[in-house]
């Protein structure tokens, strides 16, 4: 199999400011998703999508090819990841290349490890599966949890609430977006990314972490730091 690693960076984040190459103990955050794509030896191709020439020349720096910027329709924020996974296929098609899988790999995952990669493509083969997607068991189950009313009212909250023990109860996880395995179908002209036979590839809640904010960012340099 051919695969493509890709790694959506746009630049200009409005939350936490040029997130995507602030440094994380030295080294830009979408660096560790280059680096852990390239050790899992799973890739023909590590590229990073990007709107920035100032990005790009960060993500070559960092060991991923960088072979076109975004066009300016895929550069805003409110631009979903499969519309771009979308826009760089066709562009390699244009090229003349096709790829049997591809992997989105989101910089705001630093602590995903190149050994969950390549777990991840174990498991597409074991399975012959379509789809592998990163989960982790989520801290609170949400048997605790529900929407509050207006007013605040915690009564019919208390008539929802369980009394079992928590190690009694069975385990919820979430999609941690740290990993996304997909295959891919080219048909009559148009790429179909197969999700059908999906399973769930289980990570820890430490390799989890999400960088969305500063309290994030300062966290994964704590742990990154334990290593």
């Amino acid at each position: 199999m051919k695969n493509i690693a890709i790694i959506p960076a746009r630049s200009g984040s409005k939350g936490l400011k040029d997130k995507n190459i602030k440094l994380l103990n030295g080294k830009p955050l979408m660096w560790y998703s280059i680096q852990a794509a390239l050790k899992s030896n799973c890739f023909d191709e590590v590229m990073v999508s990007t709107d920035s020439e100032k990005y790009a020349n960060i993500a070559r720096c960092s060991g991923a090819s960088v072979p076109f910027l975004r066009s300016n329709e895929q550069s805003s924020d409110m631009a979903r990841s499969w519309s771009v996974v979308n826009e760089v296929l066709n562009k390699y098609i244009e090229n003349g290349q096709k790829f049997d899988t591809i992997c989105l790999l989101q910089p705001t995952s630093p602590l995903r490890t190149a050994s969950n990669i390549a777990e991840g493509y174990d498991m597409l083969e074991e399975k012959r599966a379509d789809a592998i997607t990163g989960v982790c068991e989520v801290t609170h189950s949400p048997l605790w949890a529900m929407v509050l009313p207006e007013d605040g009212s915690l009564t019919s909250f208390r008539k929802k609430f369980t009394d079992a023990p928590r190690q009694k109860m069975d385990r919820y996880y979430r999609i941690n977006g740290a990993l996304y395995i997909r295959k891919i179908s080219y048909k009559e002209g148009s790429i179909d990314i197969l999700e059908k036979k999906e399973y769930a590839y289980i990570m820890s809640r430490n390799v989890s972490i999400d960088i969305d904010t500063i309290e994030d960012f300062e966290y994964a340099a704590f742990l990154l730091k334990g290593q």
